[in-house]
């Protein structure tokens, strides 16, 4: 017999919405529960400096899991079409994985998150819901030409981490792999090209997220 389908009132909605960002914020997001890719990595010799730098590059990937699991929230809660709404949720659990591989690895440099996360994923819900009422075309190219940005961002900080911190890179290298993949997923589905100017104050944006979060 066929699993009933559920219908969520928006008070559901709005209470999922609130649950999901709890989660993301407290770094308890939904996750695919992937290995930790630098599991099998011994803990590199970093002088104070080179663990403070590595530390600040990752709190910075971390503060950028909590946006991506922001926008994928808002976008996934005002879409129109099951098969996008399915694309948000799963793309929003596998960031979950990248989300807990990075606050381990704070934890493992003896640091800590963004203080700022509840205004990352607030700022970044807005933005997802507003791209998601626009239309799932549009929707879908904003996460498409995020996750551009977000593969040229990971490999500048794959060239910035101290040669031999092999822990974060191997973390950043499985982000990167997957943050692809989503872009190309994003594109079949049907994702339009947005304008220059829209893509230039994303990224715009996103440069005061990492220069904040570096810090705080």
């Amino acid at each position: 017999m066929p699993k009933p389908v559920r219908h969520y009132t928006p008070l559901d909605k709005l209470c999922l919405s609130l649950d999901q960002a709890l989660r993301a914020i407290a770094g308890k997001a939904a996750t695919t529960e992937r290995a930790y890719p630098a599991a099998h990595e011994a803990e590199p010799e970093l002088t104070a400096e080179e663990r403070k730098h590595a530390a600040s590059l990752m709190r910075i990937n971390h503060a950028g899991e909590v946006s991506a699991q922001a926008l994928y929230h808002g976008q996934g809660l005002v879409t129109r079409h099951a098969t996008v709404s399915d694309y948000m949720q799963k793309s929003a659990t596998e960031e979950g994985d990248h989300l807990d591989w990075c606050h381990k690895r704070l934890v493992e440099l003896g640091s800590h998150t963004s203080y700022l996360n509840p205004l990352w994923y607030a700022g970044s819900f807005v933005i997802g819901v507003s791209a998601g009422l626009v239309g799932d075309k549009w929707s879908l190219g904003f996460v498409a030409e995020t996750e551009k940005q977000v593969v040229t961002h990971l490999k500048k900080h794959l060239s910035l981490l101290p040669e031999q911190d092999i822990k974060s890179a191997k973390i950043l290298q499985q982000m990167e792999i997957d943050e692809a993949h989503h872009r190309e997923a994003a594109v079949h589905l049907g994702a339009a090209e947005l304008p220059q100017i829209i893509k230039k104050i994303m990224r715009f944006t996103s440069k005061i997220m990492v220069k904040t979060a570096y810090w705080l």
